[in-house]
């Protein structure tokens, strides 16, 4: 199945795909979405914030990263924590991905999120082929239960939905780009 990409170059979802193409098609326009709204700004304009957050693009970025990391690495697999995120004391800045960002040059911010994407579709990948969709994530909650991949693809679907509105309203405030 060949994949149309838009005029920001974010691959359109399949309109009859199977359900892991719909999930993984609409997972990666979501992906594409903020590499759009994060494309071409420098070190000032991705430390930028709004109003009074102190939420910024570049730590969006660092963010979404971790998010990525996290579920297909560490829940999925139950594999530990990589670098940069192992050697964080997170009882001392829970929000140290979000707050270290203003230390990363704008390329390192864009290498950090992109090598976790390109690992998290590796892993999904992976899944899909040890189990399908219901393949249930390796690591548990503390009652036993574990998300399946389903989940997971659907959950990470949300997670890029809510913070590309924010990527929105920084985008326009830095240089008027608007769009979906």
């Amino acid at each position: 199945m060949a994949i149309a990409f838009d005029e920001h170059d974010r691959p359109e979802p399949p309109l009859h795909g199977s359900e892991w193409e719909t999930l993984t098609g609409f997972l990666d326009y979501q992906r594409a979405t903020l590499a759009w709204k994060t494309r071409g700004l420098g070190a000032e304009q991705l430390g930028r914030t709004l109003a009074a957050s102190t939420m910024t693009l570049g730590g969006l970025l660092k963010h979404m990263a971790y998010v990525e990391d996290h579920w297909f690495g560490r829940w999925l697999w139950d594999v530990p924590n990589r670098e940069p995120w192992a050697s964080v004391d997170w009882d001392a800045d829970e929000d140290w991905d979000w707050n270290s960002a203003a230390a990363d040059s704008p390329e390192q911010l864009r290498a950090l999120w992109s090598s976790t994407v390109e690992r998290a579709r590796d892993s999904a990948e992976r899944a899909v082929a040890d189990g399908g969709l219901a393949r249930e994530a390796a690591h548990r909650w503390p009652d036993g239960r574990g998300p399946s991949l389903r989940w997971i693809l659907t959950h990470m679907i949300e997670e890029y939905a809510r913070h590309n509105g924010h990527a929105d309203l920084f985008r326009e405030a830095i240089d008027g780009a608007t769009g979906e």
